[in-house]
């Protein structure tokens, strides 16, 4: 945005100042609205990015969150202030995890680079209006160091070929157990069963899964035998920082095709009784509404607790599992890469976990082509 003073053009950026104060307004009490509108600049200039309204929503509570715990105003924020506020998270009821506290720091960090910016005139507008200028809350010293590749939680894993059978064979049996009771829900357990499997077979993130349409199932030309449902196409994959969501089609393996029937039963057989009519969702809600990702979520919690698995497994965990069981199946990395829909092939290897079967499996093998049949481990 420009504006003309004294035959002068000033470039204004995205959330200056100068564009979400009001100059001719004196405000009573002047450090909140000046709070307000270093937030809604913020947000502009996100938004100036293409940045999605969750992420851009996210980050402007963590900031609000910061100002309850101080008490404080962003120019009246020090180091010290940033540490005591997370020194609390840390030993709260439910203490982050370090890759959460790193989150929060880079978060808070990029409000302040922010408001230091001086193409945004707030050090400006805060020292004429307080006295006082944003300063840098988290530094070197005093921020979580990024030593490793991965930091999540370690007790996040691949499932067992035993885990995923018993998760599903669980939700097989739920709806004739809520049929024998008497209790309505079959056909939603019906629906929750073919979702948990499908999930599985194409190894999506939940959100993924939750935004599949019924044209995203299509036909494979080089495997005509799975029909209708050879390859899924995401269209709502994870996206980076600022871009739109990623696509990429995932085929159907040979030995997923067990998948064939679970889609075609349900498609055919169980989701005309929820009554769609044109809703384009595969996967629908009693009230004609798309299934959210929470509630998929939750369909695993339920089948995981009635199968008795570890408390620490989530759904996420069967995204895990395929990407190991497709690599102890012998696909190539480059295609897992591309079927799990990840940039890097480092970011795939962090999901895989093969079994020590496999890998004896492969050292095996090895040692045969050496050294012939005359090998011996022991």
């Amino acid at each position: 945005m420009t504006c003309r003073s004294n035959s002068r053009v000033v470039t204004q950026a995205p959330g200056s100042a100068r564009l979400v104060l009001a100059s001719n307004i004196v405000h009573l009490d002047p450090a909140p609205a000046v709070f307000t509108a270093m937030q809604e600049g913020w947000a502009r200039q996100q938004g100036a990015r293409f940045l999605q309204e969750s992420t851009i929503g996210a980050r402007l509570r963590l900031i609000g969150r910061l100002a309850d715990f101080t008490g404080l105003y962003p120019w009246q924020w020090t180091p010290a202030d940033g540490e005591a506020f997370i020194v609390h998270l840390r030993n709260g009821a439910q203490p982050i995890q370090l890759s959460t506290a790193r989150t929060y720091e880079v978060t808070i960090s990029l409000f302040m680079e922010y408001l230091r910016d001086p193409r945004y005139g707030w050090v400006e507008a805060c020292l004429e209006r307080f006295g006082e200028a944003p300063q840098v809350v988290f530094h070197e010293g005093n921020s979580v160091l990024h030593t490793v590749e991965y930091e999540g939680d370690p007790r996040r894993r691949p499932q067992t070929y035993d885990e995923v059978q018993a998760l599903f064979d669980v939700a097989d049996a739920r709806p004739g157990k809520i049929r024998g009771q008497g209790r309505k829900g079959t056909l939603t357990a019906l629906r929750d069963a073919a979702v948990l499997k499908t999930v599985y077979a194409f190894g999506t993130r939940r959100t993924e899964a939750s935004k599949v349409d019924l044209v995203d199932l299509r036909r494979n030309r080089k495997a005509p035998r799975f029909g209708p449902y050879g390859s899924m196409t995401v269209r709502f994959g994870k996206s980076s920082k600022g871009a739109p969501p990623k696509r990429r089609m995932v085929l159907t393996v040979p030995e997923m095709d067990w998948v064939v029937d679970v889609l075609g039963e349900w498609v055919r057989d169980v989701r005309p009784h929820f009554a769609p009519g044109k809703h384009p969702a595969l996967w629908v809600t009693e009230r004609v509404g798309r299934l959210s990702p929470r509630s998929i979520n939750e369909a695993f919690v339920a089948a995981r607790q009635d199968a008795g698995l570890d408390e620490d497994l989530d759904l996420h965990c069967l995204r895990h599992s395929y990407i190991t069981h497709l690599t102890e199946f012998g696909y190539p990395a480059r295609f897992v890469q591309e079927q799990a829909g990840h940039s890097h092939a480092a970011t795939t290897a962090i999901y895989m976990g093969v079994s020590d079967e496999y890998r004896n499996a492969l050292l095996e093998t090895s040692l045969k082509r050496r050294l012939g049949d005359d090998w011996d481990l022991t």
